[in-house]
């Protein structure tokens, strides 16, 4: 999946594989290869950004229906839209100044269709997804003996985070900052 020229690619695991730690090893990597990465994680509850008593968040629930915090360092915005479902993985990628970006990674959305690594611990007792979503383009896991052996797609070593990380540089084709 491309947005604007810039390459998306998504983990996706059940709760309790490593998502996130994975990612921000993986992410520590990419910067230090000069790359500007954007992020999307999908968000199972209702979760908060600013912390109760900051006046961020004092003011969204006084009503703001959108509330945007500042500095020197960083922006955030917050927007209060209740809707009947989870917003789509494109609809999310259209907040994005992409622009500023040479890769977006995804945790999670691992019902929508673009290509995904999926991430697997067989000791967790879960089954595979790849089976049941061809847009799964390999499979990181701690066991790879813990796989069918018709496994037709690369499987990487989820704690070997170089590999992790060439592999996912040649298959979104990306080298170095273009800003």
């Amino acid at each position: 999946m491309m947005t604007k020229d810039i390459p998306v690619l998504g983990f996706a695991a059940w709760s309790g594989t490593g998502k996130t730690t994975l990612l921000k090893q993986l992410l520590l990597s990419l910067k230090k290869r000069g790359l500007r990465v954007g992020c999307i994680k999908h968000a199972h509850h209702q979760f908060d950004v600013d912390t109760p008593g900051k006046d961020s968040y004092e003011l969204r629930h006084a009503g703001a229906s959108q509330m945007l915090i500042a500095s020197e360092k960083r922006w955030a915005l917050m927007v209060e839209k209740p809707q009947t479902e989870i917003p789509s993985l494109e609809n999310l990628l259209g907040h994005l100044d992409t622009g500023q970006l040479d890769l977006i990674l995804v945790e999670g959305f691992k019902s929508e269709v673009f290509p995904k690594i999926e991430l697997f611990r067989p000791k967790l007792g879960k089954p595979l997804q790849y089976m049941d979503d061809a847009s799964i383009i390999a499979i990181a896991t701690d066991q790879p003996t813990g796989l069918p052996d018709d496994v037709q797609i690369p499987v990487l070593d989820i704690n070997d985070i170089n590999a992790i990380e060439s592999f996912v540089c040649h298959y979104t084709q990306v080298r170095e900052s273009q800003g």
